[in-house]
This record gives structure tokens, C-alpha cells and sequence, in this order.
């Protein structure tokens, strides 16, 4: 009898065992060679038949011991909330009831991006505070220049909805994904005319769709979230997978990078209506927060790194705060009933945009958690925002096909 067969057949040697059959089987095999077609009779004549009072009982036993665990585990986690209610002793917003409020300030849009011919997915600043890189349903990426509006590269990627997209630190690449399950690099050069696809690079492979990627501090690492329930940390370079991150229960939707240099956090978002906050280096889960109602769409750190900003489905936008370990502020109107698809902060942390599902952008007071602002101007879902790195405008990306350069 061949190793593979044995495998084949002592997978059930557990149960075998109890039923006394094992040893019959163990001589079989071993006094007889032309023993297989006994073993395969003999198996199919003990699966066929019923279950012993002592395989009853131990199943019996089994399911005790689960339902056993399980109740702790509900225990355990009750507890948990317990502790953090009792550091729950005073709201953001009474705190900040002596700061002064903000006045009447006017944004409208300084410039408006035309060139993709569907929903606008994506979008990211460059550090140079003047291009941005864009990904449409349409299947391509193009890099403009902010302030003239000309497309400066465009590519077609092999697939449509590319839902992910970010520039290096360096300036000099650009990476993007979306439902050809890959994330890829593209290095970007002064001619224009150049063929980027030629020069792709596919970096990372997950099972599932692309829902986010970003470069960590350097251009040779990146990180990416995906459809498969899944973060991974990838080398650019060698394509090789650093590190995985397992812990949301279904698709995760968004990440964001702690903003320090020497930051080795992050956090992401999902449709099992989790916040988790991950080590890079050990890829373990710190920290988890479940207070939406729905899926969380976008994640964003606080310029400071000691909380983030969530925007979901439920028509809400949260703050975490990491040190307290709990929500400490919920940014909503009864008014508003469309969910929020992106969120980001201005440079000093006192305004929290929110990129919504009712056309709109609605601008709010962080500390105070009140609305200070709503700018309209897109003629369809706003489905991507980011505020520029020096902190004077911001973009909005939108299923009207258009970009819009807001100040």
C-alpha cells in the first residue's frame, strides 16, 4: 500500500481508533499487500454504520466544551466594555465648550479635473503638493498637475474599477489595484510620452479584490487591504509578502498609515464594522473598535497619531481615541441619512472633512462636533477625498467623473 493511500485512508485513524478497528487495519496493511481492497471495505462498512454510545458522548462533550468557551469569551469581552465605560467620564465636546468657536469661512472650487470617462474611485497627493494620481471605474490612472490641469501620464490598467491608488513619498512611482486582485507599481519619468505599462511592475497578489494601497515611508515597502478580509506588507522590489495581518471578519475597505516616521502602526477599516489598529512589525492586532453600524468606508489618523477618524455607511463619521481606547466623538445630523465614503482632517486637526453619498461634502468641528460647513458642487456621489500636504486645499474625487480642487 502506497504512502498516499495510507494518508488517504488513516485521515480517519482518529476515529478508527476508538472503534478498535486501527489495529486490524495496521496488520492489514503490513502482513498483506493485497490488503487494500479489505481496508477500503472495511472503512465504508464503519462509516455506514452507527454512532456508539462512547462516540455520542465525546461529540456531546466537544459541544459542551465550545458553548463552554464560547459564554467566557461573552464574558470576558462584556468585561472589557465595563473597564472602558468607566474611563468614559466626560464628551469631547464638553471639554471644548470654552474654545472658541469657528468663524464663517468660505471654500469653493478653485479647479475641476476632466478626463476619466466613469466613476472616480481613488485618489492621492503627491508630496510635491502639486500632482495627484486618480483611478476611475473606466480602467485608467492619470497623474495631473494640480494647478494647470493638464494630464501629465495615463494608464490603462488590464482591468476596470481600479479602486486603489498612491503615490510614492519620492514622487517618482505611482501604485494602483482594483479587481485584477494585484497591486502594481509604476515608475513615472520626465517624458511624457513615455510607455508606462511597459515598465509595471506587479507587486503584491491577494484572492480578492484591491480595496486600498499605500506606500509606507519609503518607496521600497507598501501596504495594501483587500476584499479577501485581508492587509499584507509587501517589498517592492522582490514582491515578497513581509508580513500578513488576519483579523476582520469580511472585506477590509480602507488603511491608513500612523503619520510618524517611525511609526510602525496602522489602521483599517471593513464591512464587519471594525476600526483595527496593527503592529507592522509583529502583525498582530493592538487595538479594535466596533461602534458603527455599518461598513466602514474610510480611515484617517489624526495629524498627531494619537486618534483616528472613521466615516461609514451608517451617516456618521467617529473619533478613536487610541490613548483612551474608546469613541470619544460621533459627527452627525438627523438630517443626514446618505452614508460617507471618505473622510480626512485638515493640517491642525480642527476640521474633519467628510466626502458623502448625497453629492455633498460636510465640513465639521472636531472638538466642538458640529457641522461648520457643506460645499457643493459634484453631480454624483463624492467617492474619494484628500486634503493636500501643506494643509491649503483639498480634492474630491466623484462618480460624475470629475475631480475638483477645493480652497
Amino acid at each position: 500500500m502506497c504512502v498516499r493511500e495510507t494518508s488517504e485512508y488513516f485521515s480517519l485513524s482518529h476515529d478508527l481508533k476508538m472503534s478498535g478497528i486501527y489495529t486490524l487495519i495496521i496488520k492489514l496493511t503490513n502482513n498483506d499487500r493485497q490488503g487494500l481492497p479489505k481496508v477500503k471495505s472495511l472503512i465504508s462498512k464503519y462509516m455506514r454504520s452507527p454512532l456508539t454510545p462512547e462516540m455520542a458522548t465525546q461529540e456531546v462533550q466537544l459541544n459542551e466544551t465550545l458553548a463552554h468557551l464560547k459564554t467566557e469569551s461573552e464574558t470576558l469581552k462584556s468585561k472589557l466594555e465595563e473597564e472602558r465605560a468607566k474611563l468614559h467620564d466626560v464628551e469631547l465636546h464638553q471639554v471644548a465648550e470654552k474654545v472658541e468657536g469657528l468663524g464663517q469661512f468660505v471654500m469653493k472650487t478653485r479647479r475641476t479635473l476632466k478626463g476619466h470617462g466613469n466613476k472616480v474611485l481613488c485618489m492621492d497627493w503627491c508630496k510635491d503638493k502639486r500632482r495627484i494620481v486618480s483611478s476611475s471605474q473606466d480602467g485608467k490612472v492619470i497623474v495631473w498637475d494640480a494647478f494647470t490641469t493638464n494630464k501629465e501620464h495615463a494608464v490603462t490598467m488590464p482591468c476596470t474599477w481600479v479602486m486603489a491608488c498612491a503615490y510614492a513619498p519620492s514622487g517618482c512611482a505611482v501604485a494602483c489595484g482594483g479587481l485584477d486582485n494585484k497591486c502594481s507599481v509604476y515608475p513615472l519619468s520626465l517624458d511624457k510620452n513615455e510607455n508606462l505599462a511597459a515598465k509595471k511592475k506587479s507587486v503584491a497578489m491577494h484572492t480578492n479584490y484591491l480595496s486600498a494601497c499605500s506606500f509606507t515611508n519609503s518607496d521600497m515597502q507598501i501596504l495594501t487591504s483587500s476584499g479577501d478580509g485581508t492587509c499584507a506588507l509587501w517589498d517592492v522590489e522582490s514582491g515578497q509578502l513581509l508580513q500578513s495581518f488576519h483579523g476582520h471578519a469580511a472585506d477590509v475597505l480602507c488603511l491608513d498609515l500612523a503619520p510618524s516616521e517611525t511609526g510602525n502602526t496602522f489602521v483599517s477599516g471593513g464591512c464587519d464594522k471594525k476600526a483595527n489598529v496593527w503592529d507592522m512589525r509583529s502583525g498582530q492586532c493592538i487595538q479594535s473598535f466596533e461602534t458603527h453600524e455599518s461598513d466602514i468606508n474610510s480611515v484617517r489618523y489624526y495629524p498627531s497619531g494619537d486618534a483616528f477618524a472613521s466615516g461609514s455607511d451608517d451617516a456618521t463619521c467617529r473619533l478613536y481615541d487610541l490613548r483612551a481606547d474608546r469613541e470619544v466623538a460621533i459627527y452627525s445630523k438627523e438630517s443626514i441619512i446618505f452614508g460617507v465614503s471618505s473622510v480626512d482632517f485638515s493640517l491642525s486637526g480642527r476640521l474633519l472633512f467628510g466626502g458623502y453619498n448625497d453629492y455633498t461634502i460636510n465640513v465639521w468641528d472636531v472638538l466642538k462636533g458640529t457641522r461648520v460647513s457643506i460645499l457643493f458642487g459634484h453631480e454624483n456621489r463624492v467617492s474619494t477625498l484628500r486634503v493636500s500636504p501643506d494643509g491649503t486645499a483639498f480634492c474630491t474625487g466623484s462618480w460624475d467623473h470629475t475631480l475638483r480642487i477645493w480652497a
